[in-house]
């Protein structure tokens, strides 16, 4: 099949989101504090492995992975230990390979799948199914034979293409097509998100340490969703719109962080909302426990009540501030 174009449709929703995620690249563009701040940046890169491994059932924790990362012990799964330090060092790579190569793509799998499956960084000889996290298989692959003619089809359309559609759009295309083809033995999902964010990073470079993989973990069941209505309809359209719609968010959480002086209380304000997902209420003795804090007070004056102040943070209850029912959420 010469030319192979993968089905998918321009829609307005794909428009709308793109237009939104180009005003907020403009907007990072005249900040200077996303460069000034690695240990953000570093935390983000942390975000991302985090939540690419725990979609993968990773149950190692946050502060775990980190420790990992910072060289300290940690006790914990074997394998799941050591799929953190292969992450680590294929996240790593991201400015020294070719996004259209893939020879490279093969030696990041073979990175980040090292000592974990019985052949990293070649592509599979064996019938293979995408299972979601309750164990339901959603997609049946493409027999092993037809594995090499998919992928260089996949990876030629990239390189004719790169020019003409947008990369936003493209990578996204690659991220779903991957996943449908499921090229390894192991070791897709996270290779999937991890080359879309090369893609990305290839174009700007502010995407290699935006968490998009963190937005993801977030809406994981319609993740799956949009991958299985794909398989079903035949093109990835379902699939792009929710991944611009993943890119968009996190973009606007950064220009949220970067927009702000470098104080104590910007940073007490990041690491509040790192720990909150979007419209999902939590309790103050929830948020304590994520922030390892105990005073009540200290919740309040250092976190809460700026972000509140800031328009981040919401109550359920706004007129009973002090209820034992109340909740707060990020907004």
């Amino acid at each position: 099949m010469k030319n192979y174009m993968p089905p998918f449709t321009i829609t307005s929703l794909m428009v709308d989101y793109i237009s939104s995620i180009m005003e907020m690249m403009g907007k990072l563009d005249n900040y200077t504090n996303f460069n000034k701040m690695p240990t953000l940046r570093k935390n983000n890169r942390i975000r991302s492995i985090h939540s690419s491994l725990s979609i993968e059932a990773n149950s190692l924790s946050i502060d775990q992975v980190k420790d990992l990362i910072n060289g300290k012990i940690v006790i914990g799964p074997q394998k799941e230990i050591q799929e953190v330090k292969n992450a680590y060092k294929a996240y790593e790579m991201i400015n020294d390979v070719n996004p259209y190569s893939i020879k490279d793509l093969k030696k990041v799998h073979r990175i980040m799948t090292n000592l974990i499956i019985s052949e990293p960084g070649k592509f599979r000889k064996g019938n293979e199914g995408v299972f979601d996290e309750n164990g339901n298989c959603i997609h049946i692959c493409p027999p092993p034979e037809q594995v090499d003619i998919l992928m260089k089809q996949l990876f030629d359309w990239m390189k004719m293409q790169k020019n003409d559609i947008h990369p936003l759009i493209l990578s996204s295309i690659f991220h779903y097509e991957f996943v449908f083809i499921h090229p390894f033995e192991d070791g897709n999902g996270r290779t999937a998100r991890l080359w879309q964010n090369i893609i990305l990073s290839n174009w700007k470079e502010v995407f290699e340490y935006l968490p998009i993989e963190s937005q993801i973990k977030k809406y994981q069941d319609e993740y799956y969703n949009a991958i299985s209505d794909c398989n079903k309809s035949g093109d990835s359209t379902i699939f792009i719109e929710f991944m611009l719609k993943m890119i968009d968010e996190v973009l606007k959480e950064a220009v949220i962080t970067c927009s702000k002086p470098i104080t104590e209380k910007t940073i007490n304000i990041e690491k509040l909302l790192q720990i909150m997902d979007y419209n999902v209420p939590m309790t103050a003795k929830e948020i304590m426990n994520k922030l390892k804090i105990k005073s009540k007070e200290t919740l309040r004056s250092t976190y809460l009540n700026p972000a509140i102040d800031e328009g981040l943070i919401a109550l359920t209850i706004p007129d009973k501030p002090t209820s034992k029912n109340q909740r707060y959420y990020k907004i």
